[in-house]
């Protein structure tokens, strides 16, 4: 397994992690013996061909997904043993994630779809939170805007301040630019980025785009399951926490 050098220890360890799952024509190996760690503040890029089991190793670390086999610790805590409820805590704590699709709920405004997570933990100050996090993004004038009344990428930074609400540890985002043209990416990833280093959270990011992978520290790259290569970025584009060592 890859060695965290950071002083206060991983705050990711995926340690020797499977998956398999069943499909018509029998068993399929997605994921075949995976280790790494992540230090808190590290910024990772996840890259690889389609099939190779990027966004099944996101959903095993969100806790979406159990391993078949291997261990999962997200701040020293073993996903294993833990069951759907406090799974579900567990995200709601200490990760955010960001998909392609923005999965804003569209019957609700900006105000309310980033406010939802903390308002279902019983958060009282979940409205002013979320509107401290919509001015963050810069749609600070889109509170009570409807997805369908805002454009991609205003929903993209719509999720990106819903996904950061809780203050997370841990920021997982899966081709958050897959669905914007070029110019309006940029703005996105100069945001989340922006977003990751005021929370000083740990970033996973899986994309296709060498460009965005170059603006991490490090960089992953998965093939038929496994891991491929595992290394630092000599110079990344835009910052982040490198490891130390």
């Amino acid at each position: 397994m890859t060695s965290s050098l950071h002083t206060g220890g991983p705050l990711v360890v995926i340690d020797d992690v499977h998956l398999t799952l069943g499909s018509s024509a029998g068993p399929v190996n997605i994921l075949r013996g995976i280790s790494f760690e992540i230090a808190a503040g590290e910024t990772v890029a996840l890259v690889g061909p389609s099939g190779s089991g990027k966004s099944s190793l996101l959903m095993v670390l969100a806790g979406l997904e159990r391993p078949t086999a291997g261990r999962v610790l997200l701040d020293g805590r073993d996903l294993g043993p833990l069951d759907e409820n406090a799974l579900a805590r567990l995200r709601c704590r200490r990760i955010g994630i960001v998909f392609q699709g923005f999965h804003l709920i569209p019957t609700m405004t900006a105000l309310e779809n980033v406010a939802l997570p903390r308002e279902l933990a019983g958060d009282r100050d979940a409205f002013a939170a979320a509107a401290r996090g919509l001015d963050a993004v810069g749609l600070g004038h889109r509170l009570g805007h409807y997805p369908a009344q805002l454009s991609g990428g205003e929903q993209q930074r719509v999720a990106i301040a819903r996904a950061f609400i809780a203050g997370p540890k841990l920021l997982l985002a899966d081709e958050p630019t897959g669905n914007l043209d070029a110019a309006t990416s940029c703005l996105v990833m100069d945001c989340l980025f922006e977003e990751r280093r005021r929370h000083r959270a740990s970033l996973l990011l899986i994309t296709h785009d060498e460009n965005l992978a170059q603006r991490c520290a490090r960089r992953i790259r998965l093939a038929d399951g496994v891991v491929a290569e595992d290394r630092l970025i000599a110079m990344p584009q835009y910052g982040g926490a490198r490891r130390i060592g």
